[in-house]
Parts: C-alpha cells; sequence; structure tokens
C-alpha cells in the first residue's frame, strides 16, 4: 500500500519547542515507522513554511534580510528535526523555485475552472508600515462568543470563522496598534462554489468513522457556512501571482504551504530520477494519504487544502477539468492533536514560556522526549508538560520498566554465558511470556494503525511489565548449579527473545534506543534507519543551495518476531536510559550551575 505521511510545515521564525513537535513531529514518524515496518511504502514529507508577514517583521526585528532569516532557521529547523529521528524521504522548503512553479500551476488551473475569483475586500493595514497584517497577528474580542483573544480568521473559543474586521477592539499582536482597513482586490477561492463537493467528501470520511471526533466534528462544522476566502495578498514576500497586472501581490502562505505536499512530492521524485514516481501517492485511487497537524490547522487541512484539490480537479459547482497533475488525492485522514501546554500556560517564545527541541536533546536524549510525548502527549485533547511528570515518566516507565528489563537480561547473558544460550524444553510460563509478546504485534500494531498512538505505546509497556514479571517469578539469579544451568540458559533465552521482539515494538516510538538495545544483543548493523541532512542545490536555480532531511529506510526491519540467535555475543551492558534527579523548573538545563 502506497501511504503518505504529510507532515505540518512549521514556520521558519525560530527553533522548535517541544509543544511544535509533540503535534506534528514525534506522532507523524511513530505512524511512518510503524507503516514501514508493516510493509507499506511510505512517502514521509514537509518543510519549512518561509512566507508571510511575520517573516518580514522577524527579519527587521534581527537587522537581517528576508532569505537571510529564513536561511537562518531553516537550517536551525532542519537540525532539530533530524536529531529527533524524524524519519522524513524529504524535508525541503517552501521558497524553491520547485514549490513556485506547482503552486502557481494548481492556481491558474483552479482559476481556470472558474474557483478563482476576483473580489473587493476590506483588508486590515499595520499603519506604522502599510503592510497587511495577517489575519492570525490580529487579535480582538469575538463578536459571536465575547472570547476577547479571538484571532482574525477564526475564534478558538467558539470555533467559528471570522474576518478581521468582524473583530470588536482588533489589536496588532506584532505592536499592539489599531489596524487600519481599506478596500483591496483579492483573488478569492470560491468556497460556496466547492461547498457541496466538499460535504459530500466530509460525509464520507464521516461514515467510515477514521478521524478523531473532534476534528471530523470541527471540519464538518465549518463547512456548513463557507464563504470566499481570499488567497491573494498585498505584501512583497511570497510567491509571485502569474497573472498580469498583480505584480505587487503575493499568494496568501496558507495558500501556497498547503500545497507544499504535493510540491515536495514532486521534488522527492525528481531527486531520485524519476519524475513520475510522486504519481504513486497522488494519483493512485487505493493509496493513502494521512495529515498530521496541530488542532489550530484544521481549518485549512480540512476545509482550504481539500477545497483547492477539488477546485483543480473541477469538482465543484462549476465543473471543469484537472490539469497536469491529473486527478489528485483527497486526505484519508487530517490527523489533528491538541495543544501540549507547559505547566497549565501555552508555550509562548516572546513570552519566555517555551522549552526547546535542542536543549531537551542535548539534556536528556531524543527517546526521553519522544517517550513523554507519546505516553503523555495531546493526541486527542490538550495535555501538560511539567517536569515533574517528565522525571516520573523517565524513571519510572523508562528506567525501572523497560532499560531495566534490557539492562538486566544483557548483564545474566553476558555473565553468565557471554552469549545468547541454547535453549531446552520450554515450560508454560515461558511459553506464556512468549506469546503474549508474539501478539502485542497484532494488538499494538492496530493501535498505531488507527492513530492511538497513547494506547499502543501503554500495550507495549504492559508487555515489558510482564517480561519483568517473568524475572521475577523464574528468578534466573537463583539458577547456579550444574544441574540448574540448562534451565537458566532457557530462562535467559526466552528473556532474550521477548527483549528482542519488544525492542521492535517500542522501535516506532524510541528508535534512537532501539538501535542501542539491538547494538547490546549483538547486533552488528542498524536496526533502525535514522534520517540525514544534505546540502542540495536547487533543481531549478543552482545559484541556490539549503539543507534537506532525508533518509535510506529500505532496511526498516519487519514488524514481527524474529528468532534470537543462539551463539550471537553478548557483553556488559551500559545502562540505556539514564535515572533522573529532580528538575528545578526555573533551571531545568543547569544554566545557572
Amino acid at each position: 500500500m502506497k501511504v503518505l505521511s504529510a507532515v505540518a510545515w512549521p514556520y521558519t521564525n525560530g527553533p522548535r519547542h517541544i509543544g511544535h513537535v509533540a503535534g506534528f513531529g514525534v506522532p507523524a514518524d511513530v505512524f511512518s515507522r510503524y507503516m514501514r515496518m508493516a510493509g507499506h511504502d511510505v512517502l514521509m514529507v514537509s518543510g519549512t513554511d518561509e512566507h508571510g508577514t511575520p517573516i518580514l517583521v522577524l527579519a527587521e526585528q534581527e537587522g537581517a534580510t528576508v532569505q537571510e532569516t529564513v536561511d537562518k532557521y531553516n537550517a536551525v529547523i532542519v537540525q532539530d528535526l533530524t536529531d529527533l529521528g524524524l524519519s522524513y524521504d524529504l524535508f525541503t522548503r517552501t521558497t524553491t523555485r520547485n514549490h513556485y512553479r506547482v503552486v502557481q500551476d494548481l492556481f491558474t488551473q483552479i482559476r481556470a475552472n472558474g474557483y478563482m475569483i476576483e473580489q473587493t475586500t476590506t483588508t486590515a493595514i499595520s499603519p506604522s508600515t502599510g503592510r497587511t497584517l495577517p489575519d492570525r497577528f490580529l487579535e480582538g474580542t469575538c463578536p459571536i462568543c465575547g472570547y476577547p483573544e479571538a484571532r482574525g480568521d477564526q475564534c478558538d473559543n467558539c470555533g467559528n470563522q471570522l474576518d478581521p474586521a468582524d473583530l470588536i477592539n482588533p489589536h496588532s499582536k506584532i505592536n499592539g496598534e489599531v489596524p487600519e482597513f481599506i478596500e483591496t482586490q483579492h483573488f478569492f477561492l470560491d468556497l460556496p462554489a466547492l461547498a457541496g463537493a466538499l460535504q459530500q467528501w466530509l460525509d464520507e470520511v464521516d461514515t467510515a468513522g477514521t478521524w478523531r471526533p473532534g476534528v471530523i466534528n470541527f471540519a464538518k462544522g465549518i463547512a456548513n457556512d463557507m464563504h470566499p476566502r481570499a488567497m491573494t495578498r498585498d505584501i512583497d514576500w511570497g510567491i509571485p501571482i502569474p497573472v498580469d497586472g498583480w505584480e505587487t501581490k503575493r499568494f496568501y502562505v496558507w495558500f501556497d504551504a498547503v500545497i507544499g505536499y504535493l510540491s515536495a512530492a514532486i521534488e522527492w521524485a525528481r531527486r531520485l530520477g524519476e519524475p513520475d514516481r510522486w504519481r504513486d501517492w497522488w494519483n493512485d485511487p487505493t493509496a493513502l494519504s494521512y495529515y498530521f497537524q496541530g488542532k489550530d490547522n484544521v481549518t485549512f487541512h480540512a476545509q482550504i487544502w481539500p477545497a483547492e484539490l477539488l477546485g483543480y480537479r473541477g469538482l465543484g459547482d462549476k465543473g471543469g477539468e484537472p490539469g497536469a497533475f491529473g486527478e489528485l488525492n483527497l486526505p484519508t485522514e487530517v490527523v489533528a492533536s491538541g495543544f501540549l501546554n507547559l505547566a497549565g500556560a501555552q508555550f509562548s517564545t516572546s513570552r519566555g514560556n517555551v522549552i526547546y527541541v535542542k536543549d531537551m536533546i542535548a539534556t536528556y536524549g531524543a527517546d526521553a522526549l519522544r517517550y513523554f510525548i507519546c505516553a503523555a502527549g495531546p493526541e486527542t485533547q490538550d495535555s501538560d508538560f511539567t517536569w515533574e511528570e517528565f522525571v516520573t515518566r523517565n524513571n519510572n516507565e523508562l528506567v525501572a520498566g523497560w532499560g531495566n528489563l534490557v539492562n538486566r537480561t544483557a548483564s545474566m547473558i553476558a555473565k553468565n554465558f557471554g552469549q545468547i544460550p541454547e535453549p531446552a524444553a520450554l515450560e508454560p510460563v515461558d511459553e506464556e511470556l512468549l506469546a503474549a509478546v508474539r501478539a502485542g504485534f497484532g494488538a499494538v500494531g492496530a493501535l498505531l494503525e488507527t492513530q492511538r498512538q497513547k494506547a499502543a505505546l501503554a500495550e507495549a509497556m504492559r508487555l515489558v511489565r510482564l517480561a519483568n514479571k517473568y524475572v521475577t517469578d523464574t528468578e534466573p539469579f537463583r539458577l547456579k548449579g550444574d544441574d540448574q544451568r540448562e534451565r537458566l540458559g532457557t530462562v535467559l533465552h526466552t528473556l532474550a527473545q521477548a527483549v528482542g521482539d519488544l525492542n521492535t515494538m517500542l522501535a516506532p516510538f524510541l528508535p534512537h534506543s532501539s538501535n542501542q538495545v539491538a547494538q547490546t544483543f549483538g547486533a552488528t548493523t542498524q536496526f533502525m534507519p535514522m534520517p540525514q541532512i544534505e546540502q542540495v542545490r536547487d533543481l531549478d536555480d543552482d545559484s541556490r543551495a539549503y539543507p534537506i532531511i532525508t533518509g535510506e529506510y529500505s532496511g526498516t526491519p519487519r514488524w514481527e518476531s524474529r528468532p534470537v540467535t543462539v551463539g550471537v555475543p553478548v557483553a556488559k551492558p551500559t545502562p540505556i536510559f539514564a535515572k533522573l534527579d529532580a528538575i528545578d523548573p526555573a533551571d531545568p538545563f543547569g544554566h545557572d550551575a
């Protein structure tokens, strides 16, 4: 099965914090790694989102050019996501000329089909700069529910879409100034003409029952009241509009960013030397596509992007036909997560309420962070990160549970045999453990395939506890005499098999440590393939170079039990995970030490 993992595009306005990767990065990677292990042909793509007014504001603040600013943070984000182990086939950026061309081609066909209409609208302008103020940089009181911190595009409290001019007492989140509203001409995506087709698609996915209830209910709610939405902006940074007379305007960042899933797949195929290979994921109606987002981006992935695809295919009220890209697939599922908050408050770089991914990895390791996100993250509702819970889960689950099982199994084998021993006849207690672990592949896999990662990890860790109980019940450390050596070998062989299978089961969640566990038990090659950074040149402009994340994942192990090999050397292990002392929330990385 062809499976597209379409992962949210992080904005190039700074390093990633753990709230970002809890919503899109780690869930997408766990799913993608599992689906590869299950034998599916996965294409995982994304990149940095580099257009829009906020980038212009940031460049001014840093005293740099816009291109220097996006180049700087593109490199930072690429490093963050690679260190976290996110297994992209291609992580690129929206400033590539390939992306420009794909966006312009999509727009041209949508317009030719009649779904891009010109309208005069009222736009918010910054009085101090004369630039368009993005909807999300406007804040005011919601005219529907009275929420005081509604954004210019929607109210997070009541979920209704808004127009910036509708806000009560609007002000700029950039500098607090009151915006001016002027009339200007823009291209609008004719959502009302696409509403019937969009609603039909949403009804179909609702009937299938595969989406998270909160996501599908929100999506159907916004589809009930659709208005044309502006897809261009009065700005000089972004992708040019391929229409005479529109030279001073650029595409709305949310029009071009969602097209990045398609353009990244096309770039990946071009770099592979098979320029039409992307079609296997986009034109084959049996291919599956999963879009991993935070809950604040459901509008763009369950309304705007599907509407663009429907308009491109000519499936709205006005008819039409597809362009050169053909009949592009609609999303199979929009996998939207809640927010990971920090001690009860939203992450905010400007307010200093932030924990950066790079600091977490450097101090505590990538897999400790990944484990917390998978076990306690915002899968279906907002969740809270506290240092106390982070330490508790690390020490009581990773270290005392999984790490302890790995360490004492390897230690006993190294001390008593120096290699994986030959088993004798299995006793019922041995067979029960092995059968339970083998059954875990089906149970955990079914949960991962349906985006229930918390439950999947909980089931895998239940089996870890079962294996630790097996050690307690069989007491291999008491089997010391020559007459007990055969039984000792059987117990330790059983444990080695259980650890090997559990390592496979935990590998999508903990890819870095899965390699360490495999090496502990004699592996000489990488068990779980990891991403890497490559410096490349723009395919259509040789003067431009940038880093991408990519990887060779064909060596991914299969999602199945594999018999351990008798005689493989096992040396005295070093601990896989580190026990943590209490962490001071005021100085979690020891900066004041």
